[in-house]
């Protein structure tokens, strides 16, 4: 039971810590255009995000895969800065299909996870690695759902208690989180 803690822990503090909030901005920037009552798909779309994030972290561990680590650090912000421009230019009444959205969650959860693959690999032994991927991963989930629930909880206090209008606060928070995403790009240019 101890070993599945430790895995658990590494997955929650994983996304959680405070010196890589890419995890925390990207859920953020999914998350704030939600209400509660859409809890179902952005649970699902959170999950689908910890597959991805999953997957690539076992194709790192078995190196089946080699992404240089410069392009895996770009890429990350590149993904929160997609998720932030689709709230500031988003059309009213043009959405993408859940199909879409799907596999674009999970693309971006495979390129997540790619920068922790090779800690993933450290930690992990080869004989144990699907046994801890399992674990890591529920504590990956359980960290990413308690942010989603914190951004849910924050809307409703926007929406009801300070009455801002939800385009407004939706359009601050991706602005804020872009340039912060923005500026992880800029730090992290491959070239």
């Amino acid at each position: 039971m101890e070993n599945f803690w430790f895995y658990f822990y590494l997955g929650f503090d994983h996304v959680l810590d405070i010196g890589g909030l890419d995890h925390f901005y990207f859920l953020v920037a999914l998350s704030v255009p939600f209400a509660f009552k859409n809890w179902r798909k952005l649970l699902l779309w959170v999950s689908i995000f910890t597959l991805g994030h999953s997957l690539s972290l076992l194709i790192s561990h078995y190196e089946w895969i080699k992404i240089k680590s410069e392009w895996v650090e770009f890429l990350i912000p590149v993904t929160i800065c997609i998720t932030c421009l689709s709230i500031l230019f988003q059309k009213k009444h043009q959405q993408l299909s859940g199909d879409l959205i799907n596999f674009i969650t999970l693309f971006f959860g495979l390129i997540h996870g790619f920068g922790f693959g090779r800690y993933f690999k450290m930690v992990a032994s080869e004989g144990d690695a699907i046994s801890a991927l399992i674990k890591f991963a529920l504590g990956v989930e359980f960290a990413q759902v308690l942010i989603v629930i914190f951004v849910l909880i924050i809307n409703l206090l926007i929406f009801g208690l300070l009455k801002i209008k939800r385009n407004k606060w939706e359009w601050i928070i991706a602005a804020m989180v872009l340039s912060q995403a923005l500026s992880m790009t800029i730090n992290n240019w491959p070239f």
